[in-house]
């Protein structure tokens, strides 16, 4: 009962319907709650979390402190897994740093995933050939990394939205993953 009146709360403070993720159709864990990412995307939302992972990005690559490679792997994992709902990236970017801007323009929720996914894969590919002795394999990665990461944060072109939009039309990603990136009309201005 106390969980309801706080989902409740919760949807009063945030305008936005909340069940706690312990409360599935059956009493379980309701797992696509757990693993649940916003559709659509506040695209500055996006932008800020893209400029954070550059400037951590920077500073593992001039201090050659490895340590940072897991940090930016670990906060794409949380991205992708579960959203900004737990990454300290995201909730500094969703909860304080958008707000504070003012700035609103929504995208498509998807392909922002997918972009953090290979951000994943980079990050932890990067981590994972400094560990096996190969740093300069592994700055390499991270120097792309940050390239997509600026692409994102100071420019606005998503590389991993246009890939995942380049899938979409060949037909590796289904159409029905994403409605408002196959279909014109439903993309905002």
């Amino acid at each position: 009962m106390s969980k309801l009146i706080s989902a409740q709360a919760r949807t009063a403070e945030n305008g936005t319907a909340q069940t706690p993720a312990a409360a599935g159709p059956r009493g379980g864990v309701d797992w696509g709650k757990v693993f649940a990412f916003p559709n659509p995307v506040n695209e500055y939302s996006a932008r800020i979390t893209a400029a954070l992972v550059v400037l951590l990005s920077l500073a593992t690559l001039l201090t050659g402190f490895g340590w940072g490679l897991a940090v930016i792997a670990a906060g794409f994992w949380l991205r992708v897994l579960f959203g900004p709902r737990i990454s300290p990236f995201g909730i500094l970017s969703v909860k304080v740093l958008t707000p504070w801007l003012g700035k609103k323009r929504l995208v498509p929720g998807p392909p922002k995933r997918f972009a953090q996914g290979i951000g994943a894969a980079l990050s932890t590919a990067a981590a994972i050939l400094l560990a096996a002795g190969l740093a300069p394999a592994a700055w390499i990665l991270l120097a792309a990394l940050i390239v997509a990461a600026s692409l994102e944060a100071f420019a606005g072109f998503c590389l991993g939205c246009a890939i995942f939009g380049m899938l979409q039309r060949r037909g590796l990603i289904p159409e029905d993953v994403c409605e408002a990136c196959n279909n014109l009309s439903l993309r905002r201005p």
